[in-house]
């Protein structure tokens, strides 16, 4: 039967972000707006996230080189594309394992929420707070923003690229993108419900630099299938120094 899917991959949640940061000290001084001045596209990854990322790659780096990645998609997210180059920096790819920047993997869009805290929102839309408590996370799209739904929608398409790129026997594929996408790709993988994959987001954060790792597995049926081997896996920073950290980008703060 005709492979589908290259033979392992990760799918790595970017280090932390000056975001990030902003993010919890806003919650901690109740604030309804995140002080951060740039566009989200645009936020670097904080100090701690580039450690983040440098264990990450020196970990990759420690793999024999054929188990290391052959290529990577990342999102066009500074945070993202940071991660992806200071682990390809520390060694942690093939030797020219091409980098593809895909729009795809963006963040999650927040529209009217952009910026906000669960206070600011309750605050300033409580009618949409009130919907979204309603309807759930999974359906619910903000004013000009996304559902989890929009964005597995986006990603269906990444899921044929990948099939059609990145399916050859040897290849080892690593994405970098977000806690979100973590997420809707595990659930396309997967082939999880609705409530299933809720469960997997309301057990843990998914961490900065955690590692999703998916293997092929050939002598299955119907087909070749990919097997979760690890999710969340943050061994490679603790094994680094660096401290894990999984705070979330969810606007509202709700589970």
């Amino acid at each position: 039967m005709t492979q589908r899917w290259p033979d392992e991959l990760w799918v790595v949640r970017h280090g932390e972000s000056a975001g990030n940061v902003a993010r919890d000290q806003a919650y901690a001084d109740g604030l309804a707006v995140i002080d951060v001045a740039q566009r989200d596209v645009d936020v670097p990854l904080s100090a701690l996230g580039e450690r983040q990322a440098d264990a990450l790659g020196g970990w990759f780096a420690g793999l024999p080189e054929a188990a290391r990645p052959t290529s990577v998609l990342t999102s066009p997210y500074r945070r993202a594309m940071q991660t992806a180059h200071r682990i390809a920096r520390a060694g942690g790819l093939v030797p020219n394992a091409p980098t593809t920047i895909d729009e795809r993997l963006r963040e999650r869009e927040f529209g009217v929420l952009d910026g906000l805290t669960k206070v600011g929102i309750e605050e300033r839309f409580p009618e949409l707070a009130a919907l979204r408590a309603r309807i759930g996370k999974f359906y619910f799209r903000p004013p000009g923003g996304e559902s989890w739904c929009d964005v597995i929608l986006r990603l269906r398409s990444v899921v044929d690229t990948i099939s059609i790129h990145h399916s050859r026997r040897g290849a080892r594929l690593l994405v970098v993108a977000h806690q979100v996408i973590v997420l809707c790709m595990r659930y396309l993988i997967e082939e999880l419900t609705e409530q299933e994959i809720l469960a997997v987001d309301r057990a843990a954060e998914v961490a900065n630099c955690g590692v999703t790792h998916y293997v092929l597995e050939r002598d299955g049926a119907p087909g070749p299938r990919l097997h979760l081997a690890t999710y969340n896996f943050t061994a490679p920073l603790e094994e680094g120094g660096a401290p894990v950290t999984s705070r979330p980008d969810e606007p509202a703060g709700a589970k």
